[in-house]
């Protein structure tokens, strides 16, 4: 079951509708309320929870008050409450940016598959700044700036791509900048924006790469996309261990090594290290080298990623690697054809199965990829 962290930065667009054009700093907080601002963040939250959040197919951690915890209960779902440290609210009693980036420390901590917050690009600039590179974010738009590439393009549309998520349809995931104005220059009529960092970001899926005439996936060419990129993508020094199907044998093609087409094959540096490796030898490999990577394919219709076909991968071999060391690839058609039904793990060790459910990256072409949900056997 995928886990949804969301955090409400519930003074986002205070200073909109009264002409302030920000809201970041105390003293523009408290001249909105001055004039009459009212807030507005819960509101459009709520918009979006509203696309996915009945059934209750998520588990959600989140913030007290009215960073969170108000919306839930509102709507009646089940929550995990975390605080957000030691930071103390403004003198004027608001919660402040060290909320937020506390909230999204602890929640990228606990692992959580996606963060959902609403705010603006100051809000955006928090959490890009407190949580590691790895961790996918989602925006609500319920700032005054906008400029980041992070958020939906309407609370209702965020909402949608969470929805599609849950739903275990193709989700793209790509990096956006985190973009934000001077607000003193901006009253001024100065536009001065900066990039602070990127995300990694869910968005609406595109079903077609690598097309022939007639829009329709060419296999093939999806395939050599796929692996002309994982090996792009490969480390000098680290040890990838190539699992066993017809997809990841494109790898070994595009690397120029022979392959085992129902076995587990070693590389490093560009070179076979070792063909047809059983438990014990991934185990012994792995031993000698402080770097090591899977690289496993989606088994078509059924959707098992582990524990069909490649039980050399076994819980002990699993834990050593651990879970972000798992490189899964596919064609989207091949994931269309589990249609929408999650990606299964059937290590052996029921724990470890749910340990690891959730989402994954999917590579599903050249600099493409998608997230896909993962459950236990």
């Amino acid at each position: 079951m995928l886990t949804l962290g969301l955090i409400i930065n519930p003074l986002a667009g205070i200073g909109g509708a009264v002409g302030l054009k920000g809201s970041d700093g105390d003293s523009t907080v408290a001249r909105a309320f001055e004039l009459g601002a009212e807030q507005k963040a819960m509101q459009r939250t709520r918009q979006a929870l509203e696309v996915f959040c009945h059934p209750q197919r998520f588990r959600l951690l989140t913030c007290p008050d009215e960073m969170g915890q108000q919306l839930a209960q509102q709507l009646e779902l089940e929550y995990e409450l975390i605080q957000p440290g030691s930071a103390e609210m403004t003198p004027a009693g608001f919660t402040c940016p060290a909320h937020t980036r506390q909230a999204a420390i602890q929640m990228a901590e606990r692992g959580v598959d996606l963060i959902l917050f609403a705010g603006g690009d100051g809000t955006a600039r928090d959490i890009c700044a407190s949580v590691p590179d790895s961790t996918l974010v989602l925006g609500i738009p319920a700032g005054v700036k906008i400029h980041s590439g992070v958020f939906g393009v309407t609370p209702t549309a965020a909402g949608e791509v969470v929805k599609r998520l849950l739903e275990g349809q193709l989700v793209d995931v790509s990096e956006a900048e985190v973009r934000d104005l001077d607000e003193e220059a901006f009253r001024h009529g100065q536009v001065k924006a900066r990039q602070f960092g990127a995300l990694r970001v869910p968005s609406e899926g595109h079903f077609v790469q690598a097309v022939k005439q007639g829009g329709i996936e060419d296999e093939s060419l999806s395939v050599a996309d796929i692996a002309a990129w994982v090996v792009e993508e490969m480390d000098a020094g680290c040890l990838y261990f190539i699992g066993s199907g017809k997809t990841t044998r494109a790898v070994s093609e595009e690397l120029g090594v022979e392959s085992t087409l129902l076995g587990v094959d070693a590389v490093l540096n560009g070179q076979l290290l070792a063909a047809d490796i059983n438990e014990a030898g991934i185990w012994e490999l792995l031993q000698q080298h402080d770097q090591a990577q899977a690289i496993l394919s989606v088994m078509g219709g059924q959707g098992h990623i582990l524990g069909r076909g490649n039980q050399q991968f076994s819980p002990r071999i699993l834990k050593q690697m651990g879970r972000e060391n798992l490189r899964l690839i596919s064609t989207k058609s091949k994931l269309s054809s589990v249609e929408g039904r999650p990606l299964m793990i059937d290590s052996g060790d029921p724990a470890l199965d749910r340990a690891w459910s959730g989402v994954m990256e999917v590579v599903t072409g050249y600099r493409d990829q998608v997230v896909y949900p993962v459950a236990a056997h």
